[in-house]
């Protein structure tokens, strides 16, 4: 029985924090991250990883229910002490990576708006001729991690990173982004934009747009490898 892509979301979930207790809320957001989804659905993903990873050796679930509040993985967890992806080659054409906005507000329950602001980045960047932009499941792979820029966009083979952070107090938003060329490591570019809530869909597509548009132009192809000396 193979395990779903929600499943696989949940599984790593649970592995980065075993024997935590975990509320549902928060698997929702790892599975389904920056959609309103249903209780139920959560329920159907841990009825399957269970039946996929059956019972401990002594009869205790590996996901044990903790009632009215979430789930806890009771399995050992072993960390490899290296996780090096290794170094992809840069494209022959400007690539770049949105990595996932981060969400500094007090109530943690706004994070599909800094979600959402990376899809619409990602999807606004991916109709661009001639620009190579990561796809959205890799980029979030690096989400919640403390990774020096030059690392992440040699293993996602990109010369360019946009990160940025989304804060949230009542109606007002606060955007940062930056655009860093992971090569040299410096600042190409950064802005800030402060904005009503009226409209939050109105919100992420005005300022997805303007940092669209601050990019193009900014981008520019890799020199080419200088032919060896004899």
């Amino acid at each position: 029985m193979p395990i779903s892509y929600r499943g696989l979301l949940l599984l790593e979930t649970f592995a980065r924090h075993p024997g935590e207790v975990l509320r549902k809320a928060d698997l929702l957001e790892a599975a389904w991250p920056g959609l309103a989804v249903e209780e139920s659905n959560l329920s159907v993903q841990i009825a399957a990883l269970r039946k996929r990873l059956g019972s401990a050796p002594d009869g205790v679930e590996w996901i044990a229910t903790i009632p009215r509040v979430g789930y806890r993985f009771t399995a050992e967890v072993q960390r490899c002490e290296s996780t090096d992806r290794g170094s992809v080659p840069l494209p022959d054409r400007p690539s770049i990576a949105v990595l996932p906005f981060c969400d500094m507000s007090d109530d943690l329950g706004h994070a599909g708006f800094a979600n959402g602001l990376t899809e619409d980045v990602i999807t606004d960047l991916s109709r661009i001729p001639d620009l190579y932009i990561i796809a959205r499941n890799s980029s979030f792979a690096y989400r919640d991690q403390s990774l020096d820029v030059r690392r992440i966009a040699q293993e996602l083979g990109v010369r360019y990173l946009l990160e940025g952070s989304v804060r949230l107090d009542s109606d007002r938003v606060r955007i940062n982004a930056q655009l860093i060329d992971a090569i040299g490591g410096g600042h190409l570019w950064a802005e800030r934009f402060d904005r009503s809530l009226d409209d939050i869909f109105a919100v992420q597509d005005e300022v997805a747009g303007k940092i669209v548009e601050a990019l193009v132009g900014r981008l520019t192809i890799p020199p080419p490898d200088s032919p060896p000396t004899a």
